[in-house]
């Protein structure tokens, strides 16, 4: 046994001293070794949940794990970096089982009464009637552009330019009024 695991033999005895050494000295190695797994699926904040569980999986069954360590075969910091690689992709299939989980309920089952926002009121002249009328056909209508654009009889980028265009002039207004608000 290398200095890294000379503290299993009393760890596996139940030293909690020993347990706390292994912890400072390994839990480095554990944590970026998950994180390099974890971090290309966009799921880096649940390091820290997933580096709890290895240490749960080392401990299980009366250290099971652990006592199946061979320092013939790895050295401990190789073989705790493949366990935690087994914990991280274990996080993910789990992740990704419950999204096709909820991928396959009916609808019925996963709905929600729907809210219905507040209708904005937009100031008379404002923007054009041309540009009221796209967004109306966008939001309260719910159409693509491609379908606003049928309906108006003009190209579907020229749809998206109106909205665009109507937007800026909304926001612009907005920010006046607010800004006119905060200073009374």
């Amino acid at each position: 046994m290398g200095d890294e695991d000379a503290d299993l033999p009393s760890l596996l005895e139940g030293d909690k001293g020993a347990w706390d050494r292994f912890v400072a000295r390994h839990a480095a190695v554990i944590f970026s070794a998950v994180r390099r797994r974890l971090l290309p699926a966009g799921r880096n904040a649940d390091a820290e949940d997933v580096v709890q569980d290895v240490f749960v999986r080392l401990c299980q069954k009366d250290f099971r794990l652990l006592r199946n360590y061979d320092d013939q075969r790895a050295k401990i910091t190789t073989w705790l970096t493949v366990i935690a690689n087994s914990a991280a992709i274990d996080h993910l299939r789990r992740l990704k089982r419950r999204t096709e989980d909820i991928d396959s309920q009916p609808e019925a089952v996963l709905a929600v009464e729907p809210v219905m926002p507040e209708r904005v009121k937009i100031p008379e002249g404002v923007i054009s009637p041309r540009q009221a009328l796209v967004l109306e056909l966008l939001y309260r209508r719910d159409m693509t552009p491609a379908e606003a654009g049928a309906v108006m009889g003009v190209d579907p980028q020229t749809v998206r330019s109106m909205h665009h265009k109507a937007l800026a002039k909304l926001r612009v207004h907005f920010q006046a009024e607010m800004g006119e608000s905060e200073d009374v």
